[in-house]
């Protein structure tokens, strides 16, 4: 099998619709089923939910947690909520894999958990990477999309898109099992 991998120069928003395009070009030719998409304040979860509409694949758009910034806040704005549910995609808010009681442990007593160590030996591959094999785990959780199935799955470094990954899918508690079967588009830098 032969594919093409692409390499973004820089990371963040300017590779958003790109990475919109690999995914349906993928979607088009290899019949995935389910994509799953990171979103900050809902631009790119609107985005995607919009662009993939008329594809039926099931579209799960996961956001920060609550609190993630601020207390008892969400960063999703109701604008895109609303946008993101009237194109047929979920929306899942949740607590991030790693970023669950041991990040507080870690701030209060500075010591290094098993949970950060994951997510730092995943950032080795780029911010967006890490952020994909969370979302799929979150998403595998709540049931939204099924275990040991090939998933397309988008992040990105800070906001917008900039990685796009094909992950065999897996639960949390299941982590092991989870496998990042293709890189589609990352950046380099």
């Amino acid at each position: 099998m032969q594919k093409t991998v692409t390499y973004f120069e820089k990371p963040g928003p300017g590779n958003t619709a790109q990475c919109l395009e690999i995914v349906t070009e993928h979607i088009e030719k290899y019949g995935y089923r389910h994509v799953v998409v990171a979103t900050t304040t809902g631009d790119t979860g609107v985005l995607f939910a919009e662009g993939l509409r008329d594809n039926k694949v099931n579209v799960v758009i996961v956001t920060h947690s609550y609190g993630f910034k601020e207390p008892n806040s969400s960063e999703l704005t109701g604008a895109a909520r609303e946008k993101i549910q009237a194109a047929g995609a979920t929306i899942y808010t949740g607590t991030m894999i790693t970023h669950s009681l041991e990040t507080a442990l870690a701030v209060k007593f500075s010591g290094s958990y098993p949970t950060l160590l994951v997510a730092q030996s995943l950032r080795r591959f780029g911010e967006g990477a890490k952020v994909c094999c969370e979302m799929t785990m979150m998403a595998a959780d709540a049931g939204l999309v099924p275990e040991g199935e090939e998933i397309l799955v988008v992040a990105g470094t800070g906001r917008g898109a900039d990685t796009v990954t094909v992950i065999r899918s897996a639960a949390s508690k299941r982590f092991l099992d989870l496998k990042v079967l293709e890189i589609l588009a990352k950046p380099r830098g």
